[in-house]
């Protein structure tokens, strides 16, 4: 009786470690066993013989894409003890199995594949059961499983050229492969299931910690072979239903860096080789007939087996199951990258520097292609976000900084990006792209022309280093100087700025001929500089280097617009229509022509056209819409009478298209004044970014100005009304509803809104040009001397005399007489200047 108990301890002691992995436990078992004569000596010899070839590829492990190295003394050892279990034949009929499946096991490592497949032959695999099994024969059988098909591999066919014996040898293959893997994930669940009950009921004491069980060679393989035997046959659709198989089996510690594989492969396959049209979500069955499906190389294999046991795969009722493939993408994606961030090497130490460059390529992996799947959404706020979390692999890592600077500009997030550049630039000093970046957004919305300038030397200062990249160097400084130019308040400091732009986009031009962009902004300094032919000259070879140049093409139109060649200009803005139909700004030039050239119903028209454009770009809803707006909108378009708009640079003039310092402020400030005023009145929330409800409200704005020009006082105040409803504290909405209140006569109520618009924007040129004419005084006369507006110094001329300053009113007349002959329908500043 004491026997049979001792007997039943050791049994389940053996039992435990072959499911664990303890091998080196087994000897000593195996001595204790023959010492209480519990068994013969041939399940000695198998466990003995398991043992050592267990101990032996532990400790030579066979790598993926490697073949087995032949035999070996050890080996030799491990053929005895399985070859005298095997020949008396005393083992029980399960134990018999389990010799000859670690013999074919032996016969693989030792390249003998046409043996391995002889042993197999002698075991039928399939009526091997798995209910009720002990957790370490599992593994067997999912061992042998891989291990016939990789001999399978190896063994070529007796008559290759029969196609359909090819197609039977190559499901079979697969079958070997997708039961490893499905019996694999079986085994491991059981092994995490019996430790956590071990641990549970073992009492509290000091003890080794069990360590994670190790996938192994053979499980490894059957878990991610049948995948990429898929792909390799070009059966997506098969090997896309493999990856999903594997990822819903409920998870052990073991698998969690082959799921992250799995995941992060399966999100790649979906992004690059699945579209919208061939997606299935996994809740559903595949189709039959796919387009992913490459039939004319392989048959199409379908799963033809069933398993008596299979791994418990996660399942209940409010579970997320996406609908397309990019959503399922990023969900795949965002798991990934929650894992590779809770497992990241971060240790800097000698020691840790292999398994820190594994940790970092599979994270940078993870990022490539959120960015990929995010940017295809433009979810750039999210991209970034998740790269921000990345910055704990980023010491001294330039492609995770790059990455971050570059979702943070996609993101509009400028300053951000640019002090993450300059970390760039200090990992890669010599590469000039990095300033080059930084000076397109200093010189953008953030207008840090100091910083923009310093960026730009930078990159001409690197010399033969920088060779093809001086050009945008000169380029990028000259534009620093053009706007430094719009900003300089004193003629002086304006020249002087404007000297040393020409120069540097003359360098720019010497130095990359072929660069139309050189040329371009070579034109456009001169035509700010009111040098017209010789800007003419220039812009016409622009147009040579890049004939479909939008601005170029649009600057040629203000160009013969300012010779008053309007019919030529017209021509030239509608042909650059049917490439950019789209443009509004080119859209409000052609209003501004053809109300010269064709009369105002056409202009209408084209006011017509335009809000019809923006409706299509922006499919978002007004939130400030109650109905009013349609309706008047709808009235006009019945009347022929429409709306006009322009996009502009963001806290841009839309008289001038200037950006400057006190206009980006202003903007800031009627921004935040806005966002209250519409909390207080509990307005819903505009969606989406910010831009496209500007472009509405300049819309509106100009729409207000159609009819204040037509006389219609009651339409003018509703559709100012309407940007109001949108930005109430702008000053360009104050400035329109002081012009509606002249229209009605009301000068005291005009004076009032233009005093409160110059309040927010105390620089807005047409509010000062209004509140002087209405107030017939010389105040602002000084600032209007700094512009080129014909309009605006010929209205201070009427308004001088009236205190008696006829020497300035003398002044600013022949100023207007110099500036009006060359004078564009719309400021050549509207065009913007963009690296």
């Amino acid at each position: 009786m004491t026997a049979r108990k001792s007997g039943s301890r050791l049994e389940t002691e053996i039992e435990r470690c072959r499911s664990e992995g303890q091998w080196d436990k087994i000897a000593e078992l195996v001595r204790q066993m023959s010492a209480k004569l519990i068994s013969n000596d041939d399940l000695g010899e198998l466990l003995l013989g398991e043992a050592k070839l267990q101990q032996y590829l532990k400790e030579n492990p066979i790598k993926q894409g490697a073949s087995p190295r032949g035999p070996r003394p050890r080996l030799q050892e491990v053929r005895k003890h399985l070859t005298a279990a095997l020949d008396r034949g005393n083992l029980k009929p399960e134990y018999m199995q389990e010799a000859s499946l670690i013999m074919a096991k032996l016969c693989y490592v030792e390249v003998d594949y046409r043996e391995a497949l002889n042993q197999y032959s002698r075991v039928n695999l399939d009526e091997m059961q798995l209910v009720g099994a002990p957790v370490y024969r599992l593994s067997m059988i999912a061992e042998a499983y891989a291990t016939k098909g990789l001999c399978l591999e190896k063994v070529p066919m007796a008559s290759p050229s029969l196609s359909n014996r090819n197609a039977d040898r190559d499901q079979e293959i697969i079958t070997c492969y997708e039961k490893s893997g499905d019996i694999a994930l079986l085994y491991l669940q059981e092994v995490e299931k019996a430790l956590s009950v071990g641990i549970q009921n073992r009492s509290p004491k000091p003890g080794p910690v069990t360590q994670d069980q190790e996938l192994g060679y053979f499980l490894e393989t059957g878990l991610q072979r049948a995948h990429v035997i898929h792909f390799k046959n070009g059966n997506l659709t098969r090997g896309v239903s493999r990856f999903r198989e594997i990822l819903r089996a409920v998870e052990t510690r073991t698998t969690q860096n082959l799921r992250m594989t799995i995941a992060r492969q399966l999100a790649e396959i979906l992004l690059r080789g699945m579209c919208e049209q061939s997606y299935w979500n996994p809740l559903e069955d595949p189709p039959h007939h796919s387009p992913l499906d490459d039939l004319l190389r392989h048959p199409l294999h379908t799963k033809d087996y069933a398993l008596s046991r299979r791994p418990r795969i996660y399942s209940g009722e409010n579970l997320f199951c996406p609908q397309e493939n990019t959503e399922e993408a990023l969900l795949l994606l965002l798991i990934s990258e929650s894992m590779a961030n809770r497992d990241a090497v971060l240790s800097r130490i000698p020691e840790h520097n292999n398994d820190r460059i594994i940790s970092l390529q599979s994270a940078s992996l993870v990022y490539d292609l959120l960015t990929i799947a995010l940017g295809r959404r433009g979810q750039y706020e999210m991209l970034s976000e998740c790269l921000e979390r990345a910055m704990k692999f980023a010491f001294e890592e330039f492609h995770l900084w790059f990455q971050l600077a570059l979702s943070l500009m996609a993101a509009g997030k400028s300053a951000r990006a640019v002090k993450v550049l300059k970390e760039c630039m200090r990992l890669k000093p010599d590469n000039p792209t990095i300033p080059l970046l930084a000076v397109k957004l200093c010189i953008g919305n953030l207008h840090w022309l100091e910083e923009g300038e310093r960026f730009a030397k930078i990159v001409i200062d690197m010399g033969e280093k920088a060779a093809e990249f001086r050009a945008k160097g000169y380029l990028a400084i000259g534009l620093v100087y053009s706007l430094k130019a719009t900003d300089a308040s004193l003629r002086g400091m304006q020249e002087e700025y404007q000297k040393k732009a020409l120069s540097a986009f003359q360098r720019a031009q010497s130095l990359s001929p072929t660069d139309h962009l050189a040329v371009f902004y070579l034109a456009l300094q001169l035509a700010v500089s009111r040098q017209i032919p010789e800007a003419l000259g220039y812009v016409r070879q622009a147009l040579q280097l890049q004939g479909d140049d939008v601005h170029s093409l649009h600057l040629l139109a203000l160009l013969l617009s300012a010779q008053k060649h309007y019919h030529d200009a017209l021509n030239i803005i509608e042909m650059a229509l049917s490439e950019y139909p789209e443009n509004f700004i080119l859209l409000f030039t052609k209003v501004k022509l053809e109300t010269l050239c064709r009369g105002p119903e056409e202009a209408l028209l084209s006011c017509k056209r335009m809000l019809q454009i923006w409706k299509s770009c922006y499919n978002l809803t007004n939130p400030s819409d109650s109905g009013r707006g349609s309706s008047l909108l709808d009235r006009a378009v019945a009347d022929r009478r429409q709306l006009n708009a322009m996009t502009l640079p963001d806290f841009s003039d839309p008289e001038t298209g200037s950006i400057h310092a006190t206009s980006i402020a202003a903007s800031r400030v009627e921004q935040a004044l806005s966002e209250v005023a519409s909390s207080l009145q509990s307005s819903a929330p505009k969606q989406g970014p910010l831009h496209p409800w500007m472009t509405l409200a300049q819309i509106w704005l100009h729409a207000a100005e159609v009819y204040i020009g037509m006389g219609k006082a009651a339409e003018a105040t509703a559709c100012t009304q309407e940007a109001a409803n949108l930005f109430p504290m702008s000053h360009n909405v104050l400035f329109m509803k002081g012009q509606v209140a002249e229209l009605r006569g009301n000068v005291d109520e005009a004076k009032r809104w233009y005093e409160e618009a110059l309040s927010i924007s105390p620089t807005h040129v047409k509010t000062m040009q209004r509140l002087n004419m209405l107030k017939a005084s010389y105040v602002y006369v000084t600032f209007f001397f700094q512009t080129n507006s014909i309009g605006v110094i010929l209205k201070i001329v009427l308004a001088s005399p009236t205190q008696g300053n006829d020497a300035a009113a003398t002044e600013c007349f022949l100023t207007a007489l110099e500036l009006e002959a060359s004078c564009p329908i719309l400021p050549f500043t509207i065009i913007p200047r963009t690296l």
